[in-house]
């Protein structure tokens, strides 16, 4: 007889008063998508309240989910979006049933925030002593409230083994993202970023946007470029070439590429190369200095540089961490 399939990790999330409703949804869209070569689903996401009864949202309109507390028992991963209407953000206090039920489903589930949802984690005391982010606004607050959380405050989200906190509405894309990376590889995470038409990854230690203008638009563009950098990216990229392609001065070119960026040409091809590498590293067999070549770097010992620079490990050690079957917070039920 053929094996059976896995059971789909159980995701729920939990809708607290005055919940913003982009967030609410954030966990639904991005695991909903995330699925094998087959097409089959890899989670199985249902929204719950704690007393199965409709909360307000922070839109003017109220909610009704179909799931109550059991949800939290039931569940592999809980993750709790922005709750603007909680106590734990105003004096750091929580309702006692809310508490129980949260630190009760902490014993063997993963639990997950997004923005403000990180003081709800807090107040329970789930998070004494342990890293966590919370929105960059909100920083002094969450500190004067709970000192022995470790709070990382410029980071977009941060991963701490089973609690994973991010930081405003769209880390949270990033975070749920890096779980399917972490939990089936960059191909099934890959998948789902281009069905959420997002960005496939960006590092949880990549600094939070804070008040950063909005470039005014030009009749040019750099897209055309970089997208021949991606086709080229084992070749060297020298600046003059790459100016030449868009047609420009070395000047104009790199003033328009930060502009649409956010980052030098020099940064950005780094960055694609990075990620070209680990790419290669989860899904090939290639030896280290065959992954650097294809990336770019020239070298494995230029390869290993950067990837310690910025992931913090060696190709080998990334290799063995993300190069495996589905991930370690599989269902329950799947054992």
């Amino acid at each position: 007889m053929p094996a059976e399939s896995p059971q789909p990790h159980r995701v729920a999330v939990l809708a607290l008063e005055e919940v913003t409703p982009f967030d609410l949804g954030i966990a639904e869209r991005v695991f909903a998508a995330a699925k094998d070569s087959t097409g089959r689903c890899l989670y199985e996401v249902i929204t719950c309240t704690l007393d199965g009864a409709p909360v307000s949202t922070d839109a003017g309109y109220r909610i009704h989910p179909a799931y109550g507390e059991d949800s939290l028992a039931w569940a592999d991963t809980v993750v709790i979006p922005t709750p603007n209407g909680s106590s734990a953000i105003r004096d750091g206090t929580l309702q006692p049933a809310l508490a129980h039920a949260l630190t009760a489903a902490a014993d063997d589930t993963r639990m997950v925030t997004i923005c403000t949802g990180s003081f709800v984690l807090a107040a329970t005391g789930l998070l004494d002593h342990r890293q966590a982010t919370t929105h960059w606004s909100y920083t002094q607050h969450f500190r004067s409230l709970f000192p022995d959380v470790e709070l990382l405050p410029d980071v977009l989200y941060v991963d701490d083994d089973t609690i994973l906190s991010s930081a405003g509405g769209a880390a949270g894309l990033d975070l749920c993202l890096h779980i399917v990376r972490r939990d089936h590889g960059s191909e099934v995470a890959n998948r789902a970023s281009r069905s959420c038409v997002v960005p496939p990854w960006r590092e949880g230690n990549q600094a939070q946007v804070v008040e950063t203008p909005v470039p005014e638009a030009t009749g040019s563009t750099t897209g055309p470029t970089r997208q021949w950098i991606l086709d080229h990216l084992a070749e060297p990229l020298a600046l003059p070439d790459l100016a030449r392609h868009g047609r420009t001065s070395v000047r104009t070119f790199t003033r328009r590429f930060r502009d649409e960026t956010g980052l030098s040409p020099a940064q950005w091809v780094l960055q694609q190369r990075i990620a070209r590498a680990r790419h290669l590293l989860e899904t090939t067999d290639l030896p280290i200095d065959q992954v650097a070549c294809d990336a770019g770097f020239g070298s494995g010992t230029t390869l290993r540089q950067h990837l310690r620079a910025a992931v913090g490990v060696s190709p080998g050690t990334y290799r063995r961490t993300f190069r495996h079957e589905p991930g370690d917070f599989g269902s329950r039920s799947a054992g």
